[in-house]
Parts: structure tokens; C-alpha cells; sequence
């Protein structure tokens, strides 16, 4: 697809503690629609980041959107605060390729 960027997806920062995520983990949208990871995922993370891949793999600058200035930033769903569990604070860049 012509000019579709590939996005890296990586764990910015968790508020409380994550079963499935460390700082750093990344993974990566690829041709606006493949999901590439060696390991697992986590679903609440994934549906925190389904309404905003299509434009952001379409070029559509994070802050045209609301989601920061430079680069998107989205969090999971999961309110630490209230499961014990962990919040995670997602960095999306749209990189070539």
C-alpha cells in the first residue's frame, strides 16, 4: 500500500504493575494492518490503540488527532488504581517502511 508507514508501537511508561508489559516492549502495525510481535499481547492494550492505527499508518500527524505533538501517546484501559493491575502509557512512531 502506497504510502502507509509502518507503526512502532512502544511501552512508554506502566503506572501500577503490568502482567504482560515492561518498559521498552515494542511491537509494530505493519502495511496499516499486520500485527507483528514475538510474544504475547495484551487485549485492553490493543483496543486502546485500534481507533487511532488506521490514520496514524496513513500519516495523519498524532497531534491532528489529539494524541500529543511529535508522536501519539495512548494508554490501555485497565484503571490500575482499581484492579491492582497496571496502566500502560503507549509512544506510537510512524517510522519508513
Amino acid at each position: 500500500m502506497a504510502g502507509v508507514k509502518t507503526l512502532k508501537i512502544t511501552v512508554h511508561d506502566i503506572k501500577g504493575v503490568c502482567p504482560i508489559y515492561r518498559i521498552n516492549d515494542t511491537f509494530w502495525i505493519r502495511d496499516g494492518y499486520k500485527l507483528d510481535r514475538a510474544g504475547v499481547l495484551c487485549m485492553h492494550s490493543l483496543s486502546s490503540i485500534m481507533p487511532y492505527y488506521v490514520a496514524l499508518s496513513r500519516g495523519i500527524p498524532a497531534q491532528e488527532i489529539g494524541l500529543g505533538s511529535d508522536f501519539a501517546f495512548v494508554q490501555c484501559l485497565d484503571p490500575c488504581g482499581f484492579t491492582g493491575g497496571g496502566t500502560v502509557v503507549f509512544k506510537i512512531v510512524p517510522v519508513s517502511g
